[in-house]
């Protein structure tokens, strides 16, 4: 089975959570969309752009939920890549009590996505008291600040530990697989450039390079993994790059990004 096959339909990360997100062989850039069922509710995570619209719709379809049992699309910064379908989203939604939900500096410029009269639909996650639950499922918002947009949250699902992180943990990845795990190698390794197993390729390095360029500064960076670092985490589903599911791998994750330097801007001087 090719790569592209093994991902033409939706993948189960955790209970009840499926990503359901393009296969991008062209740049290796994917962008991941997950799906969140509790019952006869879902919740989307960053619904991905207007040209995979109809890959991520099929998948959601195919995990057996209607469109019209979403209850709320989540959006953790206002880039097209997340959000570049919203206006076909809420369309196929036809729910009447959808939500919108992202930061309050964020929805300035989601407004733009979708039509004046749909602007009512856009909550501030501030003025949900930084929860909101579903069928009993609650999910939590942490405020990530400038990682790399000025509204940055992430996501936690109190009922299967996942964290849903938008960039943070993110590559652009020379080889991609949905699911990574880290070698032992890996984890005590201080030089992702010089693999000491001669391995043509390090998840790690990639990881480094993209919070480099994609992030402000290491003050920005460093801030948002001290929020994280106080999360009980089993899963780290971000918006790009892999998923992580064990725990010696996430803090490995925390702790190079936390010290990493030369991270945007910091890198001139």
């Amino acid at each position: 089975m090719n790569d592209s096959m093994k991902y033409d339909r939706p993948i189960r990360i955790a209970d009840g959570i499926y990503w359901v997100g393009f296969y991008e062989q062209t740049t290796n850039f994917h962008c991941n969309p997950y799906l969140i069922i509790e019952g006869d509710k879902a919740v989307l995570i960053d619904g991905g752009s207007r040209p995979d619209f109809a890959v991520v719709m099929m998948k959601i379809l195919q995990t057996g939920i209607d469109p019209k049992q979403i209850s709320a699309l989540v959006y953790h910064h206002p880039d097209p890549d997340l959000c570049g379908s919203m206006s076909n989203m809420i369309d196929i939604c036809e729910n009447q009590d959808l939500r919108i939900l992202s930061e309050t500096s964020n929805n300035i410029f989601i407004t733009y996505y979708i039509e004046r009269e749909k602007h009512h639909l856009l909550e501030s996650i501030d003025k949900c008291g930084y929860s909101y639950t579903f069928n009993g499922r609650t999910l939590q918002f942490f405020k990530t600040p400038y990682c790399h947009s000025a509204g940055s949250f992430v996501t936690y699902d109190l009922k299967t530990k996942t964290l849903f992180s938008s960039d943070l943990f993110g590559s652009i990845s020379k080889e991609w697989d949905l699911f990574i795990r880290l070698d032992d190698e890996c984890i005590s390794c201080i030089d992702f450039d010089n693999c000491v197993k001669r391995r043509l390729y390090c998840p790690l390095s990639d990881i480094v390079d993209f919070h480099k360029k994609i992030m402000p500064s290491e003050k920005a960076l460093g801030h948002a993994m001290d929020v994280i670092s106080h999360i009980d985490i089993d899963i780290i589903a971000p918006q790009h790059g892999s998923v992580f599911a064990d725990k010696k791998d996430i803090n490995v994750l925390i702790k190079n990004l936390s010290s990493l330097t030369q991270v945007g801007i910091d890198s001139l001087y």
